[in-house]
């Protein structure tokens, strides 16, 4: 078995002391080390490591934003976020902008010598927290939204605009008019004009005040 290359990145020297100490074994060699964003970078391009292990809240830069630039700079590498916050705030950048795993650093050491072979095979590796918020995520209806134009024939609809009236301001034909309105109640699973302008308040996809 090949060994693994890491770096390890977090603002605490103490941190990457005890992380260095649990994966100084045969099956890995840590390269380099980093206390922030751009050291990261910087480590990663001068080591070209198979796996990066970053903390997420460092100054400097933002994890998800750590992320995005090693994945542009380093196609093949792979990040295995370990952190102790686990939001949606921290936890949905981070997976977006393509990290192969999430953990927390309550981990056990020999779960995160599992999860650093599996993230350098490319298997998403997750902690239950992290697993848990991503389903959720996942069984949440797609918002509905509406496109500039659409708002624009609702929001006057909701003055008491007719068609004609409409297409008269936004410089477009009735039966243009007749089409955004169709989309509109299709999106937001109305059947009427009233019901369209009611959801888009409810929504708040327009404003009471305006």
């Amino acid at each position: 078995m090949p060994i693994i290359r890491l770096i390890i990145v977090d603002d605490h020297p103490i941190v990457r002391d005890g992380l260095r100490g649990i994966l100084d074994t045969d099956d890995f060699e840590v390269v380099g080390e980093a206390a922030d964003g751009p050291e990261a970078l910087a480590v990663a391009l001068r080591t070209a490591p198979d796996v990066v292990l970053l903390d997420l809240r460092m100054p400097g830069m933002s994890g998800a934003e750590v992320i995005r630039r090693l994945r542009e700079q380093q196609p093949g590498v792979h990040v295995l976020v370990l952190t102790t916050f686990d939001d949606d705030a921290d936890v949905l950048p981070a997976i977006a902008e393509g990290a192969t795993g999430y953990l927390l650093k309550d981990t056990p050491r020999d779960e995160l010598r599992r999860a650093v072979h599996a993230a350098a095979r490319g298997e998403t590796v997750l902690s239950p927290t992290v697993a848990g918020i991503l389903t959720r995520k996942a069984r949440e209806p797609e918002p509905r939204t509406l496109s500039p134009r659409e708002l624009e024939v609702l929001r006057l609809i909701a003055r008491g605009a007719t068609n004609r009236e409409v297409a008269g301001r936004l410089f477009i034909t009735e039966a243009t008019v007749k089409t955004h309105l169709l989309h509109v109640y299709g999106k937001l699973a109305v059947n009427d004009r009233a019901a369209a302008v009611a959801a888009a308040y409810d929504l708040g996809l327009l404003d009471r005040r305006r």
